[in-house]
């Protein structure tokens, strides 16, 4: 395996692509594909959430489909721990637990297999983009309906003017992303 080296200086959101008016009029989409497509900017953000993510001590890494799980299991094979992928319903084969949450037009609903995090486990939450936070809140919900302690959630992107950070920090959940977009 090679490993690259460190690049503090490497400036990620650079990495990211924006492209107007997807997927309608007015909304500026954050593109990672650009940035996993870089391998040292891959290398570079996947360090940083494990960087993050060790000072929290975590027993697992769970990851919330689907891009989440581009960087939880990068992150989780860098730090030698397992990956809990979240998934939304009906997508887990065998016994799943399951909780559902509330979106701006409905209901949709997050599930996780039976015995894939118990009792005590220390999981670091993550997702690829913050946006409102909603899903991230009701991944920190099934977690601790499961008996796990949530250290953290962490994200590359953050898009603050949607109030995601503010929704979790006003939760009490601690949260940290790599890089900030102003805008939708």
């Amino acid at each position: 395996m090679i490993a690259l080296p460190p690049r503090p200086d490497l400036d990620l959101a650079a990495l990211v692509r924006t492209i107007p008016d997807f997927p309608k009029p007015g909304i500026s989409f954050r593109d990672i594909t650009t940035l996993i497509g870089d391998a040292a900017g891959f290398a570079e953000s996947v360090r940083r959430l494990c960087d993050r993510a060790a000072i929290h001590r975590p027993d697992l890494i769970v990851a919330v489909e689907a891009r989440g799980f581009l960087f939880g299991a990068a992150m989780a094979t860098a730090m030698g721990l397992g990956l809990v992928p979240v998934r939304k319903a009906g997508k887990l084969p065998g016994m799943t637990i399951g909780v559902d949450y509330e979106l701006e037009y409905g209901v949709d609903r997050l599930e996780l297999h039976e015995g894939a995090v118990l009792p005590g486990h220390r999981v670091v939450l993550i997702d690829d983009l913050l946006a409102t936070g909603g899903t991230i809140l009701a991944t920190a919900q099934l977690m601790r309906s499961a008996g796990a302690e949530v250290a953290a959630a962490l994200f590359v992107i953050d898009l603050p003017d949607l109030g995601g950070s503010a929704r979790l920090a006003a939760a009490g959940l601690a949260c940290e992303t790599l890089i900030a977009f102003d805008g939708d």
